[in-house]
């Protein structure tokens, strides 16, 4: 689990207007406003999580979609449906703690994993809807001092939910430094049917673990679970791996993402990779750290999803709540990767431009790729307003849907060599890189295409008042630079460079020009 404790932003926002949606803030700086782009679902703190329905038992359910998330205060965790791929949205009913039920001291709200059951599972169908979710108790002061993590089944597409069992439960409050606390349920299926719920386990301090991610498995549908396995542990007692939630891959890999709060740098997202689900290799590796090229990471409450995008790898794409390294603080930008986790790590901006100011705003994010596919994007924003920004309690749960483009390398997650990254909000991602003269300045993007051969390579790119022309080489060759046409009145310029790939990794070098320039992008014809 994050640690609560976590600085928040050191950003103040002056709003403009804090009615609907679009939202304009601005910095307490001399900079243009932030929007938060977005269209207002409810209320709600954070923990986006949503299900689409593929194999219902109702028929005319099909493709429907389920959204649950953490709400501000007592009355369970909320459920959202939408029957029209997200464009709009209802709410069906709060989920409650059953198994405490009449007790006012426990109540189910925090870190819901809703999913569909994908094969069966004891006596559970195919179909079936799971919802997993921490429940806490309070003592006499309103402060957690149990957590119990639950798992609930529903037949009926959402409409009513039935207690399963006890995952794993825990003792005391988050930022007691002897708690034993448990958090953030993660539920798959695997291939012969046994469930498996990874997690968070403060119990082993006085082993030395700060906390670990564990899993358990359930042979019967998640009525009993078996012994704890730890996936990820860093001994010493200061490393926090936290927030595990884990995908499938077209190899039938697994990949399991964690937090690495207070590591080398903190809270930067880390991925490992197994065959089975079951085996994540040595607990104390770190595995793979997502990072640009340029040195940018996110960091904090991450998801890690594959989709079917590109070549035959597809795209497993990384949310946080943050970024580090010279990334976006505010984390309005997801980390992708197109060969299997190998290599540098790009970034595109994300759908739904929250507004951070407290550390709840993008806590656990989801995305769904939609028929068309463009990517429906869930999560949780600030609230424009300067004195409520800061609380968890008046955030709220922002939609939208747009397409992401991965054909587009940006020019601040690249190589640099006598260049620097700038903020600009009239750059694609939000900031761009800034190139010396020759034979100075240069950026290296290392890039992965399954298929090669023939490409248009675009490039966008500004000068600075004297003339500037990119040079480009592939794999060591000088490409024949293209004549550059005005990007509409933007004051940016594209240029269309022929280019050849090979099958797999190539190098593109986009070297200094005359005079200093800025670069956004770099862009292959997507028809490739």
């Amino acid at each position: 689990m994050t640690n609560r404790t976590l600085r928040r932003h050191a950003m103040r926002y002056l709003c403009i207007g804090a009615g609907a949606l679009p939202l304009a803030c601005a910095l307490a700086q001399d900079v243009p406003p932030d929007v938060a782009v977005g269209q207002f679902l409810a209320k709600g703190t954070g923990y986006a999580s949503v299900a689409r329905l593929e194999q219902p038992s109702d028929a005319d359910a099909n493709g429907r979609l389920l959204l649950a998330f953490e709400q501000n205060g007592v009355a369970g965790v909320p459920l959202y449906a939408s029957d029209d791929a997200g464009k709009t949205w209802h709410f069906m009913l709060n989920v409650t703690d059953q198994e405490h039920a009449g007790d006012h001291a426990w109540q189910l709200r925090w870190q819901p994993n809703i999913s569909e059951m994908t094969r069966d599972s004891g006596d559970l169908k195919k179909g079936t809807l799971l919802l997993a979710a921490n429940a806490t108790r309070n003592d006499a002061k309103g402060h957690v001092v149990e957590e119990d993590l639950q798992l609930y089944a529903s037949t009926d597409l959402g409409k009513s939910w039935h207690y399963r069992g006890s995952i794993v439960r825990g003792g005391g409050h988050p930022e007691d430094k002897d708690n034993h606390g448990v958090w953030e349920p993660n539920i798959h299926i695997l291939d012969d049917g046994r469930m498996i719920a990874y997690y968070s386990s403060e119990q082993h301090k006085d082993k030395g673990f700060n906390q670990i991610l564990a899993h358990k498995l359930s042979t019967d549908g998640g009525r009993t679970w078996g012994e704890e396995v730890a996936d990820v542990a860093m001994p010493g007692g200061m490393e926090r791996p936290g927030m595990a939630v884990v995908a499938r891959l077209p190899d039938q890999r697994y990949v399991i993402n964690y937090e690495d709060i207070d590591g080398p740098n903190n809270g930067q997202i880390h991925l490992k990779f197994g065959a089975d689900g079951l085996h994540f290799g040595d607990p104390a590796d770190h595995g793979t750290p997502v990072q640009t090229e340029g040195g940018a990471w996110p960091a904090a409450c991450p998801v890690v999803s594959w989709f079917p995008v590109g070549g035959a790898q597809g795209v497993i794409v990384v949310t946080g709540e943050r970024a580090g390294g010279n990334g976006d603080a505010a984390g309005r930008s997801f980390y992708w990767n197109n060969d299997g986790g190998r290599g540098p790590w790009w970034e595109v901006p994300a759908p739904v431009q929250k507004i951070t100011g407290n550390i709840h705003a993008g806590w656990t994010q989801a995305l769904v790729q939609q028929k068309d596919g463009s990517f429906l994007h869930i999560t949780s924003s600030a609230s424009p307003i300067l004195e409520q920004g800061w609380k968890a309690a008046y955030n709220v749960i922002l939609y939208a849907d747009a397409p992401l483009n991965f054909n587009r390398y940006e020019a601040e997650d690249a190589a640099r060599t006598n260049a620097t990254v700038i903020g600009s909000q009239h750059a694609s991602n939000r900031r761009m890189a800034r190139i010396a003269a020759a034979p100075y300045g240069k950026l290296t993007f290392d890039v992965h295409r399954d298929r090669g051969g023939a490409h248009v390579l675009r490039l966008r790119y500004t000068d600075l008042g004297l003339p500037a022309t990119p040079r480009i080489s592939v794999n060591g060759a000088a490409m024949a630079t293209g004549s550059s046409k005005a990007d509409g009145d933007s004051g940016w310029s594209f240029m269309d460079v022929n280019v050849n790939l090979r099958d797999g990794d190539n190098t593109i070098v986009v070297d200094g020009a005359e005079h200093v320039y800025d670069l956004d992008y770099i862009e292959f014809d997507p028809a490739r």
